[in-house]
């Protein structure tokens, strides 16, 4: 499994690690993943091959790094989200709204290179733990709000582990691949209302 090679651990290094990582997702979205190369990869990163390689191995190193980013910046946006959630506090249907609107933005942004994460990144098992980690901090801040809402949940614990995982599948199809005929805003608007009829809760009128 191509994975980086290293880590970069001085400022400077860091700046010509995320340069690369830059140029990668702009040549993958601009060009596909077929068609950018390590060296049109370097050229726009404004940086020698042997640099490039310093770090990645090869294209699948590039979008497993590119994969750990995107993670981690989902991560931030929805613990940023949590956050006011939780002092907000808001009605049940509103957060539930809330976390599904969130997730859909998120996956609606740079929508070719997301396809290209989920579809051909690869997926070691820290990568697969990484991700394993997110769903469970998530489903700690969804069961918070099921106890505080108290909507009745015989298992909160288990209901918002099954909320993130159904929330994170329905929206990546809903985004990514809508079916035909129907469009994304509509597919999540579903996706909201299956889950509040799931969790009991009566849409307000």
């Amino acid at each position: 499994m191509s994975v980086p090679r290293k880590r970069p651990r001085q400022q400077r290094s860091q700046e010509t690690y995320d340069a690369i990582l830059e140029a990668a997702a702009q040549l993958f979205e601009s060009l596909g993943y077929t068609t950018a190369t390590t060296n049109k990869i370097a050229d726009r990163a404004g940086v020698s091959i042997g640099s490039l390689y310093q770090y990645f191995p090869n294209k699948d190193a590039l979008l497993y790094a590119l994969g750990e980013r995107h993670v981690r910046s989902l991560a931030s946006a929805m613990n940023a989200v949590m956050t006011e959630l939780r002092s907000a506090a808001p009605p049940p249907e509103q957060t539930i709204r809330t976390l599904y609107s969130t997730l859909a933005q998120l996956h609606d942004t740079d929508q070719h290179l997301h396809r290209l994460l989920y579809d051909q990144a690869p997926r070691p098992a820290e990568a697969a733990a990484q991700l394993r980690a997110f769903q469970a901090e998530m489903a700690g801040e969804v069961e918070h709000h099921l106890r505080r809402l108290d909507l009745g949940a015989p298992d909160p614990t288990l209901t918002a582990l099954l909320v993130v995982q159904a929330a994170e599948a329905q929206i990546h199809g809903a985004i990514l691949d809508p079916p035909a005929g129907r469009t994304s805003a509509e597919c999540v608007e579903a996706a909201i209302t299956m889950c509040l009829a799931a969790l009991g809760i009566r849409p307000a009128t």
